[in-house]
């Protein structure tokens, strides 16, 4: 009788309450794949494709892997630099009790440790892609770790982070925004 009774219970349970919520990233300043406006791009009077203001995009999560204690932001351009890739911000010990980055936030270098992106800054550094190069994909990818928030020093590219994080990463997270100079 207590079999069909835990069956019973588990049957009328809602399915919802039995499957995890999936970790998202999200803007309120674009939508998954959707062009990046002008505000997002570079700015850089040594590099006519950055005439943008260099804002950073407003960005929020939700529903992180359990056990996270920090998370990273990584930026980058897969195509940038001919196919070499551009780092556009190298962002992490950012505490697992921050749930977005207001607009222009990640520019400003708020709420997290700086690493060092392609240009050497340790913030964020919006879209400069060629003239001509057609829409290049900028992919935003939150990273939830088990690592305390002030355990990685300042000042690392991505290739020291990353294999910084190795064995502690819960899961991730991530939106694209496309940006092009004609």
């Amino acid at each position: 009788m207590k079999k069909w009774c835990v069956i019973l219970t588990a049957a009328l349970l809602p399915v919802t309450s039995l499957a995890a919520e999936t970790f998202t990233l999200q803007s309120k300043d674009f939508s998954d794949n959707a062009v990046l406006n002008k505000p997002f791009a570079g700015n850089s009077k040594s590099n006519p494709a950055c005439t943008g203001d260099n804002v950073s995009p407003e960005l929020n999560w939700s529903h992180a892997p359990a056990g996270t204690k920090s998370f990273t932001l990584l930026v980058d351009d897969p195509v940038g630099a001919k196919g070499l890739g551009v780092t556009h911000l190298v962002a992490y010990n950012i505490p697992a009790s921050k749930s977005d980055f207001a607009q222009g936030a990640l520019t400003a270098g708020k709420d997290y440790t700086g690493g060092k992106n392609t240009p050497g800054t340790s913030h964020y550094y919006g879209p400069c892609p060629p003239a001509g190069s057609g829409y290049h994909h900028y992919n935003f990818v939150l990273i939830a770790t088990d690592l305390a928030p002030d355990a990685l020093p300042a000042g690392l590219d991505r290739t020291e982070l990353l294999a910084k994080l190795k064995g502690h990463t819960l899961g991730a997270a991530s939106i694209i925004g496309r940006y092009g100079n004609e």
